[in-house]
């Protein structure tokens, strides 16, 4: 029994520098994954490791797998090969804030020409509207002022009756206290 224990040994030994390689690989792998910005799954992980998905699921990978998963989560989305300087991103907000205030100005710029528009279309309604309101007064002042004249003719025309009916209708008499 004695050959047959450094056998098991050496066995055990092998399994061991095959498990750690294998972790290894997983730890590689992940890095990798973080570094290149490729989405972290478990399956993408042992197909990069190349290695057992029952093994991206063993105690100790899982969690590994799952704080480089909170990691990516975590980080800002960056294209691959694309990070930036902190040079070039102080370029970019200096870029930004430059198209800001530029659109900002023409904003303000065609709010004025709009303010303009409709002022001059208000001025225009009302001119056309003061002037359509003067001439439909006009036309009701005269339509009163023959009115008017019509009925001082017939003012006229009775006062002259009432006068004629006055001189030749009979006082009467007045009433005798008896």
């Amino acid at each position: 029994m004695t050959r047959g224990a450094p056998a098991a040994e050496a066995m055990i030994a092998a399994r061991r520098r095959d498990s750690h390689e294998r972790r290894a690989r997983v730890t590689q792998a992940i890095e990798a994954m973080l570094a290149d910005g490729t989405p972290i799954t478990f399956t993408a992980v042992a197909r990069q490791a190349k290695v057992s998905t029952w093994l991206v699921h063993a105690d100790g990978v899982r969690e590994a797998i799952e704080q480089a998963r909170e990691r990516q989560r975590a980080q800002p989305v960056t294209p691959p090969g694309r990070a930036a300087s902190q040079a070039s991103l102080h370029t970019d907000l200096a870029l930004a804030r430059d198209e800001i205030k530029r659109l900002r100005a023409q904003i303000e710029q065609l709010h004025d020409k709009l303010r303009r528009a409709l002022g001059n279309q208000l001025d225009n309604l009302t001119k056309t509207d003061l002037i359509a309101r003067v001439d439909e007064l006009l036309d009701h002042n005269t339509r009163l002022l023959a009115e008017t004249h019509q009925l001082r003719s017939s003012n006229d025309l009775l006062t002259a009756q009432s006068r004629s009916w006055k001189t030749t209708l009979p006082r009467p008499e007045p009433a005798s206290a008896a």
